[in-house]
């Protein structure tokens, strides 16, 4: 049952996805592919990305709100159905970016797996029992990506712009942490907000780029494009929503 979700839903649209750019692109560039297959992945995710943007912009709006909300009512239960309600009444869902979290983490490991695994059949080799009849053999495939890295290869240069891309996106995502107030004592919920805030801002960005560089240049063309997709939606979004 879960080998029949796996191809059906993520890695055989993945690596006909891929094969079918390879055979569009002149020259047939895997790292042209793959950024043509980001930009796809990330056009169909777009409704539910713009939703998890909006639902963070809002989020921030309705924050003075929360606090007020949080500090009249200690009862825990009471607590999460008043913020639900205040999240029904500022028309978002709380849940859309983990939502969109999870469904991109099973495309990336199907696109790992499409470039350096291929079914059994790892490129530049096409592994033709998994083409939809609509896509075609590739002729050409060229693994070196603009004629410069192998994307099978590590690369460094794409890696740190993969992290530098994703810490600018955070800065732009999630907001500061509140200064501490000079001898006042945080509670532990307000201390454990601050730390998910510092680590999403600064170590996300370090583990992506330690990711990006570890498995492949494929990887980190993936996290790059994706991340400057997403700092383009965040900043219209922002600007026109």
């Amino acid at each position: 049952m879960f080998g029949f979700i796996w191809h059906t839903i993520f890695f055989d649209p993945v690596y006909n996805g891929l094969v079918f750019f390879i055979d569009v692109i002149p020259g047939g560039d895997v790292g042209l592919a793959i950024i043509c297959i980001t930009i796809l992945v990330k056009t169909i995710l777009l409704p539910l990305s713009i939703k998890a943007t909006k639902t963070q912009v809002v989020i921030k709006e309705i924050e003075p709100k929360l606090k007020a909300l949080k500090e009249k009512i200690t009862d825990r239960q009471e607590q999460a159905r008043a913020m639900m309600d205040l999240y029904k009444e500022a028309g978002i869902n709380p849940f859309a970016s983990i939502l969109l979290m999870f469904l991109q983490i099973p495309i990336l490991i199907g696109l790992y797996f499409a470039v350096s695994k291929g079914g059994g059949v790892p490129l530049p080799d096409i592994n033709t029992t998994l083409l939809y009849s609509f896509v075609p053999n590739p002729e050409v495939v060229n693994m070196i990506f603009l004629g410069v890295q192998d994307i099978t290869a590590k690369s460094l240069p794409i890696a740190l712009v993969a992290g530098v891309a994703q810490f600018v996106q955070a800065s732009m995502t999630i907001p500061k942490p509140a200064p501490r107030v000079e001898g006042e004592t945080p509670s532990m919920k307000e201390e454990f907000t601050r730390n998910m805030q510092m680590q999403m801002r600064y170590v996300m960005p370090l583990l992506i780029f330690f990711i990006a560089y570890t498995l492949s240049a494929a990887i980190a063309i993936y996290f790059t494009v994706s991340a400057l997709m997403a700092i383009g939606q965040e900043y219209v979004v922002k600007r026109y929503r």
